[in-house]
């Protein structure tokens, strides 16, 4: 790294990468399988899968201008908050194991007032193998729910495809 590079120069892809196509703007994070992802069966342990989409999710934040450090430090005056998951469901297809690159896709399905609900799903090359719906809620240190920032609501808005609404 040279000392005009930023750490996102030196690894662009760490955070993984935004495409667009006809379903809206999505996030792709690629994971490779390691010894410690896996259980004594040699397959992925489940708890592997929760921390990788949290990955995505929080990947897909960071390259949209809303990273949860700036969120927490009230950046640009706003009231320090953070995303918290408020519900989670994920369907286990296939399994997974060791040495393996998945794809952890993102989509935002759906945004509510203080509320984001994502659709993540996990890929072994085309082949989804775990599907996960989670919805985060927007709070404030204290507690209290917080409305998205138009600014926020904007970047995800763009993110909205393939039958996503924003609630009412």
């Amino acid at each position: 790294m040279t000392s005009k590079q930023t750490w996102s120069e030196t690894w662009p892809d760490l955070a993984g990468r935004l495409v667009e196509d006809p379903g809206g703007r999505r996030h792709i994070l690629p994971v490779r399988v390691y010894f410690e992802d896996t259980d004594f069966s040699g397959l992925v342990f489940h708890g592997s899968y929760v921390r990788w989409c949290e990955r995505g999710r929080s990947d897909f934040l960071r390259l949209l201008g809303g990273d949860h450090r700036r969120l927490i430090d009230g950046a640009g005056g706003a009231e320090p908050a953070a995303f918290v998951v408020r519900r989670m469901s994920f369907d286990f297809l296939k399994p997974v194991r060791i040495d393996e690159v998945l794809e952890v896709e993102t989509r935002v399905k759906e945004i509510g007032a203080a509320s984001l609900t994502l659709s993540q799903i996990v890929r072994r090359e085309e082949t989804p193998v775990v599907e996960a719906e989670v919805t985060v809620v927007l709070i404030s240190v204290s507690g209290k729910p917080l409305r998205i920032s138009a600014t926020l609501r904007e970047a995800f808005g763009q993110s909205v495809g393939g039958g996503a609404k924003a609630a009412q």
